[in-house]
């Protein structure tokens, strides 16, 4: 990503969509790497697509409708929407044509040395036929709907991310022309497994091949694939929405209409069919991207789900951390541990379920537990959590669940959750008008001989035990009274009234976070030029915010040392004399998605007295000023030597890491393979531990 005029600091920031295009071309990478198995490059080609299929629901979408309203507003870095617009067209399409050509000249051969076949129809014999026939009349003609286009029949709505067929057709008597599309099956597999269970052949190619069947006495003149991408962001008039659960099932009802925002045709399309879809769906050349082998390679998760665990990463055992862990059947008291002290948690190397999904179950069950409230983001399809928290509500507990209906794209899920919460009789929150809850935090109430006492958990990551087990993150198990004081003004704010909270140990969004944060980079600054040294060191998802960002710049200005690890978006740019001379920037992608967020300032606490902080707040406006976020201090010394071991490893990596240099280039660091990140904290975290779970 060029950068100019940075000798004058006219150039402050980087852009924020290429920067996004940066962090999934280095997806791409990973898939590219014949050194990661290859089951598992596979796997990072199916990421890639289904990231890019979001960043054109989502943002892409977003600038389209700041052109179509007249909004010329420029990003930070000087773009106007129509320049990113154009800039992204070119990034992304020859980032496509390099994921084309790495699946059919790299991938696909590679797949089949090993005897994992991507065959086309052209390719099978005739007992594979045989099979395929058999397969279609059996399983895939029975739910398809040809649909023809003709004066009595007006061009059939496109859904969103919809693979679909467009058949030219002519007519053998009067010679007439027409055009149909036919759907390919959205709950049907993206590739048919022939018999041996190592082969398969695109569904569109199977469906192709029997036209005849569908259009009899038709002669097919062409056949290509195509799919839409849609503006599926989820926009609410919420001021105006007496009921959010309602509005918000309107709003999933409208997302399959909305404006289509791209058009993915195969090479082999005409380019009368390609006009016509251009036309109908109001799309331009622009929009359009030509692709050359099979659309839609998110199929391959079927791929990668092949039993060939020697074309894969080898499978981790997830330990149990070493105080939670009694070495017998039975679990230790969670309650009990917690009293002597706090415990830290690092997904996925500690078990999601033994830890966060087993203290919310020992609540549930614990007659002396009088309450237990949670946020939910999103959780996964069978959620031992749900369970748990449904068990303490028919037990008679109370129990307090905020649900954020408007987690993107888990907005039908969420629903369905709250509904049967709801039916158990638990207290269920939908979220809050203006504002997304987007913090991780339980808190329980028990009753003790001593009084009633709060434990907690505040993290990074989701309540969901699949992603647990690919996502990293980080979590704080304690008993603290001012946490627990804390997290109890926070859920009295999500299910009450109130204004002005004060919070003693979290900082928490809307309104205490930047200023919090804003606090302890001035104070590395002053540490700094009293004489001391300064020094940050901030893991994250995104940088974004552009006051955070300036912010840092005064620190690099003043001398602090500042270390950035920023797994996606980073429109900071680092190196540049008198500006950002004094901070690094790296990000590690690999097998598990980069996904705490850590923040040390050296001297948060006093001169030497480091200050340490967990939590679900990425630096970005939204996360900041648009969302319910929390982040928590840990204050244990052993536990704060736990985070700067993850911070160390994560600096040293010499395997996944890149580096962005003042050029606004990311650029893949040696690799000595001397420090893989993963690999590293996997043994680091078995260390600890007495016995794998």
């Amino acid at each position: 990503m060029p950068v100019t005029d940075t000798s004058d600091h006219g150039i402050r920031y980087l852009n924020r969509e290429l920067s996004w295009l940066d962090f999934n071309e280095r997806v791409l990478a990973l898939a590219e790497d014949e050194r990661v198995p290859l089951l598992e490059r596979a796997k990072f080609l199916a990421i890639f697509s289904q990231n890019l299929d979001e960043f054109f629901q989502v943002r892409v979408a977003g600038l389209k409708e700041q052109v179509t309203a007249g909004i010329g507003t420029p990003s930070p870095d000087g773009r106007s929407p129509v320049q990113q617009l154009d800039e992204v067209r070119h990034r992304v399409a020859s980032l496509v044509a390099r994921q084309a050509h790495l699946f059919l000249h790299e991938v696909v051969p590679a797949l089949a040395a090993v005897g994992i076949g991507l065959s086309s129809w052209d390719e099978l014999d005739d007992d594979d036929e045989k099979f395929l026939v058999e397969t279609f009349e059996q399983r895939i003609f029975p739910v398809l709907t040809p649909l023809a286009v003709d004066p009595g029949h007006p061009f059939p709505y496109i859904s969103n991310l919809s693979l679909n067929l467009a058949i030219e057709l002519r007519d053998p008597i009067t010679t007439e022309r027409r055009f149909a599309r036919v759907k390919v099956p959205d709950l049907l597999p993206r590739f048919v497994v022939m018999p041996d269970g190592e082969r398969f052949v695109p569904l569109e190619q199977v469906i192709a091949a029997h036209l005849d069947q569908l259009f009899p006495g038709m002669e097919v003149e062409s056949r290509a694939t195509f799919r839409v991408a849609r503006n599926a962001d989820l926009t609410l008039e919420e001021e105006e929405a007496e009921d959010l659960l309602a509005a918000v099932e309107i709003e999933l009802r409208r997302r399959q209409f909305g404006r289509a925002v791209r058009l993915e045709i195969s090479a082999e399309m005409r380019d009368e069919v390609r006009n016509l879809l251009q036309s109908e769906l109001d799309l331009h050349d622009e929009d359009t991207y030509q692709v050359a082998g099979p659309l839609d390679l998110g199929g391959l998760w079927s791929v990668h789900g092949l039993d060939r665990p020697e074309l894969k990463d080898p499978v981790y055992k997830r330990v149990s951390p070493a105080r939670l862990d009694s070495g017998e059947d039975e679990r230790p008291d969670f309650f009990a541990v917690l009293r002597e002290g706090d415990v830290l948690l690092h997904h996925p190397y500690d078990s999601f379920r033994t830890t966060v999904e087993e203290f919310i179950r020992q609540a549930s069950t614990d007659p002396s537990v009088l309450a237990i409230k949670m946020t939910l983001y999103r959780t996964s399809g069978d959620s031992p959590i749900v369970r748990s928290l449904i068990r303490a509500a028919e037990r008679g507990k109370q129990v307090a669940v905020l649900v954020e209906l408007k987690a993107r794209f888990d907005e039908g899920a969420n629903i369905e959750w709250a509904k049967a919460l709801e039916t158990a009789g638990v207290h269920v929150v939908y979220g809050l008008v203006g504002l997304k809850v987007h913090t991780k935090t339980a808190l329980v109430v028990r009753d003790e001989p001593d009084g009633v006492r709060r434990y907690c958990h505040v993290g990074s990551g989701n309540y969901n035990s699949k992603t647990a087990r690919i996502y990293e993150d980080v979590g704080l198990l304690t008993a603290s009274p001012a946490i627990g004081a804390d997290l109890t003004q926070l859920f009295n704010y999500l299910t009450g009234y109130g204004r002005d909270v004060a919070y003693t140990s979290l900082l928490v969004s809307p309104h205490g976070t930047r200023p919090g944060l804003d606090s302890l980079i001035r104070n590395e600054i002053s540490v700094t030029e009293a004489g001391g040294q300064g020094a940050i060191t901030l893991k994250m998802n995104s940088l974004v915010d552009t006051k955070v960002i300036d912010a840092l710049y005064a620190a690099s200005q003043a001398g602090v040392a500042i270390e950035l690890i920023v797994r996606g978006i980073c429109c900071l740019i680092p190196g540049l004399d008198g500006l950002s001379e004094n901070i690094r920037v790296r990000s590690i992608v690999g097998r598990y998605l980069e996904h705490s967020r850590i923040y040390r300032f050296a001297n948060g606490a006093g001169e030497g007295e480091a200050n340490y902080l967990i939590g679900s707040a990425d630096l970005m406006p939204r996360n900041l000023d648009r969302r319910v976020e929390a982040l928590v201090p840990v204050t244990d010394p052993s536990l704060q030597a736990r985070l700067d071991e993850i911070l160390a490893v994560n600096l040293s990596d010499d395997t996944l890491a890149w580096t962005l240099d003042a050029d606004g280039d990311w650029n893949h660091v040696p690799v000595l393979g001397m420090v893989d990140t993963h690999q590293c904290l996997q043994e680091i975290a078995q260390t600890r531990i007495r016995r794998l779970v």
